[in-house]
């Protein structure tokens, strides 16, 4: 006789004990790598932060990474890099000296030699943004203001890059603007690459009242 194969139940295996989630990262509460002394100039409304960090007091290396305010925290978004003035970072920008000013500024208008890319600032398409010449390293500057973001270092606020309205006078400089990089350090701005530019002119919202904090590390972090 043939007996038919029975199937019996084997103890019940525990089931493995489920593995929770990880939690999410906390955004930080403040922009990080800013001091006490640079966090009191950001003004209250402003909810987008342009952080450009030097890469030293005397150099013309620099990463840009804009954060944006949230229920949470502050975001922030990709670095690039860039490049600042030629003699780095000072206190008391003055014409000429080729170091980028330190402090918080806004970011209120933009412009360009090429057409709107599609930012919500105000934005000056016009010839007037053509430039030829070369850098202080001797590169050719043609292209450098395709696109352009005025920084509101001794300018007045609502009118185009193109404006020199100087309103502490010509001796401390001025048209200090993000543009377009001509593979050198500028004379005061700072320069990221066409693509980066252009992502930063469709990020920038005038709605969340953009500003730009910009210096070597050191001195941000006071």
């Amino acid at each position: 006789m043939v007996l038919a194969a029975v199937c019996v139940p084997s103890a019940a295996t525990p089931s493995p004990a489920a593995t929770p989630e990880p939690a999410a990262a906390r955004l930080p509460e403040q922009v990080p790598g800013l001091g006490p002394r640079t966090l009191d100039g950001i003004p209250d409304d402003a909810r987008q932060v342009v952080v450009v960090t030097g890469a030293g007091r005397n150099a013309s290396r620099s990463r840009v990474v804009v954060y944006e305010r949230t229920a949470d925290g502050w975001r922030g978004g990709p670095q690039w890099p860039a490049r600042n003035a030629q003699r780095g970072w000072t206190d008391d920008h003055r014409s000429g000296d080729r170091r980028s000013p330190i402090g918080v500024f806004g970011l209120t208008d933009a412009g360009g030699l090429k057409a709107d890319p599609g930012t919500r600032l105000p934005y000056d398409h016009s010839g007037g943004f053509f430039i030829r010449g070369t850098g202080v390293e001797g590169e050719p500057l043609t292209g450098s203001f395709d696109y352009v973001v005025a920084i509101d270092y001794n300018r007045k606020p609502g009118t185009s890059p193109r404006d020199w309205t100087r309103p502490m006078g010509a001796g401390r400089g001025g048209g200090i603007w993000f543009h377009v990089d001509h593979k050198g350090p500028t004379q005061g701005c700072v320069a990221l690459s066409a693509s980066h530019m252009r992502q930063l002119l469709r990020t920038l919202d005038p709605a969340l009242h953009p500003v730009v904090v910009m210096g070597d590390a050191a001195s941000l972090s006071r």
